[in-house]
């Protein structure tokens, strides 16, 4: 994932009998802590229309045309109000742009000794007067979490970081390049997804047969450059003491032909079919690549789970941090507000500190323990967790979520894989939604606390279904 570099439209509102002086400071205000916060503002001069503030419709032209003009680099649109402001003159302004990024809504409070008419704002009614025109033109739009709010304020600046994260997984969700390597396992009916819905919404699905990865990797020569760095890039990515050499180089052909595609088809994202045919035909597990290939923001799932590795990509533009796809897999004895988390080992290294390469013990009972070297051991220790799931609902033809936020916790669990226990309240009641809804068991996790931002993003700027969990 490239670096976000947030670029805004601002739109400061004026009302020709309020005190004008209120636009100045308010642009003011706005170019210091973009400047701050590095954010490159998009906005009219003061050469350009009245103190570079929006009310006539002529202005809301103008600031328009200054926002087509930034099209492809506006990344969302700030409307300030330092006084009551112009509700048509903002409403014209977004209709004519028809940039369609999300929108954040300030408003200035006022003080309780100084609402005479030389510095009285009204932007507490006026910030209702423009939602509404907003509201009527069927634009969307996210409010702070007080009314109205200074923009010096600590809150404010919480408040524009969030809208900034709802902004990266607005853009990016609309525009995600996935590669679904091989098939579906047969037995995960429960990874089934719509690929005509996604690409509705703008997410692209690029399909290549398991047995064309295979093949180009087998071709790899065992003294081929690109293949001895990828070795040297596996072991300095995590202790492989335990793996035998012919398998540390099966492991490293998988990773450069993986690479290889994702960069052909400039990828995103990956599913990928990670068993039985890769033991099987390959004799390792694909598990290394897929974590070092999440970490490096090129997130990967298992099992083709192509909706799982869309909600990894959607928390990691929310965070600027790595996923994980994760099972909903055990009880944490009679906690019912407690839960195991696990996969055989696949998460990115930023969750396991104590990470080691080492080999899946459930599918070796059954494919031969050497034929899954390749997979991760390690234990994610406490920490702040979001948790969630997208999925495609195909008798609606809709897309619907899941989202909410908990614990990691360091209660001790004995057991192997890549694994941690997970504290949510009301647990029970969580998975009785995802049973009765009909979700996967597979979950995305993430080191954050960001469901805010993915339930403002995917309901009301993406229009999905979402529940969030509280």
């Amino acid at each position: 994932m490239k670096p976000f570099v947030p670029v805004l439209g601002v739109v400061i509102g004026n009302r020709d009998f309020f005190p004008d002086k209120l636009v100045a400071e308010a642009r003011a205000d706005l170019t210091r802590l973009f400047g701050e916060l590095g954010i490159e503002p998009v906005m009219l001069t003061p050469e350009q229309s009245k103190l570079g503030g929006v009310e006539t419709h002529a202005e809301a032209r103008a600031c328009a045309e200054l926002f087509k003009q930034h099209r492809e680099r506006i990344d969302g649109v700030l409307v300030c109000l330092p006084n009551f402001g112009d509700e048509k003159g903002v409403a014209d302004t977004l209709k004519l742009a028809r940039l369609d990024v999300p929108v954040l809504v300030q408003g200035y409070p006022d003080d309780l000794d100084r609402l005479d008419v030389v510095r009285r704002r009204d932007a507490f009614c006026g910030k209702i007067s423009v939602c509404n025109n907003l509201h009527q033109a069927g634009i969307h739009y996210t409010l702070t979490r007080s009314h109205v709010i200074h923009p010096d304020t600590p809150e404010f600046r919480e408040d524009l970081k969030q809208f900034l994260a709802v902004c990266r997984v607005v853009r990016g969700m609309r525009k995600v390049r996935i590669g679904a390597v091989g098939a579906r396992p047969g037995a995960f009916n429960t990874v089934r997804y719509s690929e005509k819905i996604l690409e509705r919404h703008g997410i692209s699905v690029t399909t290549v047969d398991l047995s064309e990865i295979l093949g180009t990797a087998a071709k790899l020569g065992d003294t081929d450059k690109r293949l001895v760095a990828k070795v040297d890039e596996i072991k300095a990515y995590a202790p492989t003491s335990a793996v035998p050499a012919p398998k540390l180089l099966q492991m490293a052909r998988l990773g450069v032909v993986l690479d290889d595609f994702v960069r052909a088809n400039h990828l995103d994202a990956t599913a990928i079919q990670c068993w039985t045919s890769l033991q099987a035909n390959h004799g390792c597990n694909v598990c290394t690549s897929m974590s070092m290939m999440s970490e490096a923001l090129l997130p990967s799932a298992c099992e083709v789970d192509v909706t799982g590795v869309l909600t990894m990509y959607a928390m990691q533009l929310a965070s600027g941090t790595p996923s994980a796809l994760v099972d909903w897999n055990n009880n944490y004895g009679a906690d019912p507000d407690k839960c195991v988390l696990f996969h055989c080992g696949n998460w990115a290294k930023s969750f396991l500190p104590d990470i080691q390469v080492s080999n899946a013990p459930i599918l070796g009972s059954t494919l031969g323990v050497e034929n899954t070297w390749g997979a991760l051991d390690g234990r994610t220790p406490a920490g702040p967790l979001t948790f969630g799931r997208l999925t495609t609902d195909d008798n609606a033809g809709r897309i619907r979520a899941y989202v909410g936020e908990g614990a990691l916790t360091n209660d001790a669990l004995k057991t192997f894989g890549n694994r941690a226990v997970a504290h949510v309240p009301r647990l029970q009641k969580l998975m009785h939604h995802v049973c009765r809804h009909g979700f996967e068991h597979h979950v995305v996790m993430n080191g954050s606390l960001t469901a805010a931002v993915l339930v403002e993003a995917f309901e009301n700027y993406l229009g999905w279904d979402v529940y969030r969990h509280e």
